[in-house]
């Protein structure tokens, strides 16, 4: 069998520096954005002409954090509730064989300074740092597949927790607005939102577990019940280890 090498022509620059609170697909937090930076020769402006006439885009990236010692057929996807088996193939997990995922983004803008050109891309569920390897027009005629059937992820995903901030949290957010605008509390309502925790920690009724989301540089402490999270504080990470 042929096997061929790829080479990563940028860096994907996102809110999520970790694994944990990563939207499970692209599109669902409308308040997280992204810059994809390109290396040299891929940054030439002329490899971007024309790509201003699409809305969204696909972005063909790395899973750089996985280490997986073994390839394993089987994985526990969470739309399942993290008990239930399926054939990697038949899943988007990032445990693949080549570790390469791919997601549909939408293209902010085109940015070109200094003969190097960047795209600003819009709701990514992409960690920070990630290689990307390839980027495409999403092109709705062939791309949307109409009434098309898909298993046990059919519905889309909805919100499972409202989310409320403590005295101190707001206090924390008003601080920092300044530095990270105003959406900075709408990225955090929004990552909240949708739980991230492991399925088998949502059905536990104790609240009394906090939980650290890192988004930008940013702590977010927080706990949650069986439908709300709250939001205890938001430290920059440099605050903390000072």
């Amino acid at each position: 069998m042929n096997t061929f090498e790829i080479n990563p022509i940028g860096i994907l620059h996102s809110p999520f520096k970790e694994k944990f609170g990563i939207p499970r697909q692209a599109g669902l937090i409308q308040s997280a954005h992204a810059h994809i930076e390109f290396f040299s020769p891929y940054n030439d402006a002329n490899a971007f002409k024309g790509l201003d006439t699409f809305s969204h885009i696909w972005i063909t990236f790395g899973f750089h954090q996985n280490n997986v010692d073994k390839w394993r057929p089987l994985i526990r996807p969470p739309r399942l509730g993290g008990n239930a088996k399926i054939g990697v193939f038949a899943s988007r997990s990032s445990f693949r064989p080549n570790g390469l995922g791919m997601s549909v983004v939408k293209l902010i803008n085109i940015e070109t300074a200094n003969n190097t050109t960047s795209l600003k891309v819009d709701c990514p569920d992409i960690l920070d740092g990630s290689p990307i390897f390839d980027v495409k027009p999403y092109i709705q005629y062939s791309d949307s597949i109409e009434n098309a059937r898909c298993g046990f992820a059919q519905d889309t995903p909805v919100a499972k927790l409202s989310v409320k901030f403590t005295a101190q949290s707001i206090i924390d957010l008003e601080y920092l607005k300044s530095e990270y605008g105003e959406e900075i509390g709408c990225l955090i309502k929004e990552t909240l939102s949708f739980d991230p925790r492991p399925a088998y920690h949502q059905a536990q009724k104790d609240n009394s577990r906090e939980y650290g989301i890192r988004l930008y540089d940013l702590n977010v402490r927080w706990k949650a019940t069986i439908d709300c999270a709250e939001v205890l504080s938001i430290q920059k990470i440099t605050d903390i280890d000072s």
